[in-house]
């Protein structure tokens, strides 16, 4: 039987589908009930749902990103659609057809990786250049740089999504260097961005869905990402016979670590150099803009020009 998708659901359906749940939060009611929100979403959008009276128990017997056999009604609710589950069971990624619920990159991966190797090919510093070919050279390394997300949960999740939004964040870079000229490395600054989020080839994993990997849960992407850098640069060096100029190793140990801005945002310093400032600002302008337009297009009240509540950026959007 065909799956329905999220987009297709009407108010007033009933349904018993299986649905990937990638959000769930257990909450008290007024009266001290518990019941479980949560978020279901395939490859068309996503729904908030609802199951009243809950347990704990039920609550930690599945994780966020697994499947789950959704039993229930779709209803309105201060002008939203939202699922009240009747039932919720927990099946197995072996059950259903991946493609289902896999969203895909808006380019052909041939394409940007051949955009991605061009870039990097245009690097003038000779260790930049030399470190970037030992990167490009790692088949093992480009195959997973390639099919992997860039995230879970918010953008560019989606096999490939890491190839596209690190496309992104270096054809931003050009621009950015070519506007403030000599004030900007236009090299460290390009391969900061072309490195800054390598670390999630081993923080996340696609084997039976898209999951943090147990190092990335216990070090995360810049930390990783710091090691498989510092295991390039040896390699360099190897290749090479050359000693990599240590100040530029610095300035891009830096660009890793920092480039998530704040303290609160998970950077071990923040932004010390004006490369360093860029990169964090260039990378959270591509994460927020695809965001907002994965919320945009997902939103299941297609004859609306508003979406629904979104609690996570507590705002609705305007889809015009």
């Amino acid at each position: 039987m065909a799956h329905r998708f999220i987009n297709q659901l009407k108010e007033n359906d009933s349904i018993s589908e299986v649905y990937q749940i990638t959000e769930k939060i257990l909450r008290p009611n007024k009266n001290g009930n518990l019941y479980l929100q949560f978020t279901m979403t395939d490859r068309t959008g996503s729904l908030s749902g609802r199951l009243w009276n809950a347990t704990e128990d039920f609550f930690l017997s599945f994780s966020e990103n697994d499947f789950l056999l959704c039993e229930g009604a779709i209803q309105r609710f201060q002008g939203n659609l939202q699922f009240i589950a009747k039932k919720l069971t927990k099946t197995g990624a072996s059950t259903v057809n991946l493609d289902d619920y896999a969203r895909s990159v808006r380019l052909d991966l041939p394409v940007m990786i051949g955009r991605l190797r061009e870039i990097l090919k245009g690097i003038q510093n000779p260790d930049l250049l030399n470190l970037a070919d030992c990167f490009l050279a790692d088949e093992n390394f480009m195959d997973l740089f390639c099919r992997m997300p860039a995230g879970i949960k918010l953008h560019h999740a989606y096999e490939g999504g890491l190839l596209e939004h690190t496309l992104s964040v270096m054809e931003l870079a050009l621009k950015t260097a070519a506007i403030y000229g000599s004030r900007l490395n236009r090299d460290l600054l390009l391969i900061g961005a072309f490195l800054h989020d390598t670390g999630k080839v081993r923080e996340l994993s696609l084997s039976g869905g898209m999951i943090y990997t147990d190092e990335g849960q216990m070090l995360g992407h810049p930390l990783l990402a710091l090691e498989i850098l510092l295991e390039k640069i040896r390699e360099t060096e190897k290749l090479t016979g050359e000693t990599f100029d240590s100040e530029t190793a610095m300035l891009l140990k830096h660009l890793l670590i920092s480039h998530h801005g704040t303290l609160e945002n998970g950077s071990t310093k923040l932004p010390m150099t004006l490369e360093a400032l860029v990169l964090f600002y260039l990378d959270s302008l591509d994460a927020k803009l695809a965001e907002f337009e994965k919320r945009m297009l997902e939103d299941p009240s297609a004859g609306s020009k508003w979406t629904n509540y979104i609690p996570v950026i507590e705002r609705k959007l305007y889809k015009g």
